[in-house]
Formats: structure tokens, sequence, C-alpha cells
């Protein structure tokens, strides 16, 4: 691969994409690294670097960049493999939910569906406990690979990214379970050069929230041990924990009233935010998300962009939909034609905005 890209470097140019028989490779040079995706998916050359992007988000999170350089500085045929040793479990879990989850491909959150009124007693609680240390820089909840609440010092935000890599720690690490942890972590948008440390605890058993607490003081474990124990007792003394499992089994498609849909995704692009009804039957899982990156595709082409694209396939009708504050990909039954397509998503977007204080995180409070 090395010799490869040198020998297109060397004409002035740079090798993004190669086909190989049923196989799309995509390549992404990034500082010492080459990374290469192979594929024999229908996925586009963006989708698949996209998704390079976050494999090489998910190597600076356990070696940071300037670290890297350093590294490759002195020996320039080092085997990365020796200082991602006992990570690679991350890296397998990252790919499989690049493969399952939508909200890679479209770059955002996928937030808890959770009453409003549940989501600011949870807020509140953490901004209580969390405000009391200076040096704690983030406070997050999260429960099945989905945002529940999100509190941090005032004028520091966390990139959809780095969110996707703390999820991807939380799920790849089933001894979190029976364990609270504290972990360094880089947050590559956050700061590519340096470690947060992370206390990581699920707050009951049986129960799907795990928190967060991110720090800049390594020696902040037993405080912070302190306030998840408090943040605990105050969720379970009002009932949130229970509330936040009931929220983790999703909400069906029938909620919305639209007996012809089968299922939708809607992005937020204001937070960056995402939301989509669990899966029922008759969706099968890996065809709708080949069906919605197909959809995804066609409608970014750089050459002729689309706010509007219905197409129909043999098992369903699908239409995506983008206007400048969201976009909204839905599966239909299959002899739904454009014009009740239209219909019925004008009347989703009506639903969503009806529920949008449950579906989405209005905004993220301070400490």
């Amino acid at each position: 691969m090395q010799a490869l890209v040198s020998c297109v470097a060397l004409s002035g140019d740079q090798v993004r994409y190669v086909r190989a028989g049923p196989l799309r490779l995509a390549f992404l040079l990034r500082g010492p690294l080459i990374l290469v995706a192979a594929s024999s998916l229908p996925l586009s050359l963006h989708q698949l670097q996209s998704q390079l992007h976050y494999v090489h988000a998910q190597i600076l999170s356990v070696v940071t960049g300037s670290q890297l350089s350093r590294v490759f500085e002195q020996r320039g045929n080092f085997d990365l493999r020796r200082l991602l040793a006992g990570s690679e479990r991350f890296l397998d879990s990252l790919c499989d939910l690049m493969d399952e989850e939508p909200s890679f491909l479209l770059g955002a959150v996928r937030c808890l569906p959770l009453a409003p009124s549940v989501r600011e007693t949870i807020t509140q609680t953490m901004v209580r406990q969390c405000s009391k240390h200076k040096k704690l820089v983030f406070g997050i909840l999260v429960a099945e690979n989905q945002l529940v609440a999100l509190v941090g010092m005032r004028k520091y935000q966390l990139h959809h990214m780095d969110l996707h890599l703390l999820f991807n720690l939380v799920h790849a690490s089933e001894s979190f379970k029976t364990a609270e942890a504290w972990t360094p972590v880089c947050l590559p948008k956050f700061d590519p050069s340096g470690f947060l440390h992370a206390h990581v605890s699920y707050l009951a058993q049986g129960c799907p929230a795990c928190l967060l607490l991110l720090t800049v003081d390594r020696d902040l474990f037993f405080p912070l041990q302190e306030c998840q124990r408090k943040i605990t007792e105050r969720l379970m003394w009002q009932g949130c924990l229970d509330a936040v499992s009931q929220a983790a089994k999703g909400y069906s498609v029938r909620e919305a009233g639209i007996p012809e849909l089968y299922h939708f995704v809607y992005k937020s692009k204001s937070g960056a935010q995402l939301s989509s009804p669990r899966l029922e039957a008759p969706c099968v899982p890996q065809r709708l998300l080949a069906q919605y990156r197909l959809l995804h595709h066609r409608m970014y082409q750089p050459a002729c962009p689309l706010k509007i694209l219905f197409w129909a396939s043999d098992r369903e009708t699908l239409m995506g939909w983008h206007m400048a504050g969201f976009e909204l990909y839905a599966a239909f039954e299959p002899l739904v034609d454009k014009d009740a397509a239209v219909r019925a998503m004008s009347k989703l977007l009506h639903w969503i905005k009806r529920e949008e204080e449950r579906l989405f995180i209005m905004s993220y409070a301070s400490l």
C-alpha cells in the first residue's frame, strides 16, 4: 500500500479510490498513517472515507496525535500494533457500530427519547454535583449508545465524533457493567494532543444508564467517585433511572400515526442530533440501512445535490428530504406513490416538531 501511495504521490497526485473486482478500496492519508477501507458493499467514496476518519479518530483516542508523530519521526517503519495492543476490541466495536447505526452515516448523535421533565431533572442533578469540581470538564450520561444528558464547562463543546468515541468506549467494555473504571482517553476533536481522564460507571444493576465524568486532573478519581454516588442516589430517589430504562427500549413508528410509514431517520442539523424509531417488521435492519446509504449518496452528489428524492424498490418506497435545518429519510409501503409520500413526510415533520423536546436535547447545560 505504501508503494502504491508513494508512486501516485510522485506524479503530484493522491490516491483516493480503487476498484478491484467486487471490492472498493478507499484511502485516507493522515500524517504518518495510511488508512485503507475495503468493502464489497455499495458504499460511496465519501461514506468509506467517513468511516476511515472514525477509525483514525479511534486510534488517536488511544495514542494522541503528538505521540504518533513523535514515534514515526524517530522510527519511520514503526509497527503501530505495538502501541494499540489491547485496544483492538475498540476498533472492532467501532466497525460493527458503523455497519449498524445510521448516526455515523449522518454525522449526528442519537438522543434517548425521554420526557422533558425527566431529562431536565437528570441535567440539573448533574449540574449541581459536577459544578462542585472545578477541573471537571464534561459530565455525560449515555444509555444504549444514546445521549441522555450532557453538561460541560462554559465555552467547551463536544463534537459528535468525540461523543461517538465515548459511546464506543462504553459499548466495547463489558467490564464497566460490574466495576467502575478510571481511564485516560483522547478526544481528537476536543484536543488531539492530550488526554482527559474519565470516571466511567453504570449507575444501577440492570439499568443501561452509564455516567462518564471527564477531567483534566488525573488525581480526581475519589472525588468523582463520590460525585457519581450522589448523582446516582438522587436519580434513583426521583425515579429517573427507571424512566431511562423504559426509554432505552425505543419508540414505535406507529406513534407518528402514519399507517403506510415503515421507518424513518431524522437529523436535526442545528444540534447534530438524530432520532429514529426502533426497527420493527417488516424492516430488515441491514437492508434498510443499505437503502438509506444509497439514498444519502444520491442526494449528496457533488455535481447535482438534491433536496428531495423519491425512489421505489421492490420491497419499499423511500424518500429523502433535505432542508436548511434537517435531513429526513423515510421508508414506506411499496405501493405508496410520490404524492402520498410527500403528504406523509409533511405529516411526519409536524409530529417530530410536536415531539422535539422528547426526542432531542434542546440545549446543553453549563457548569
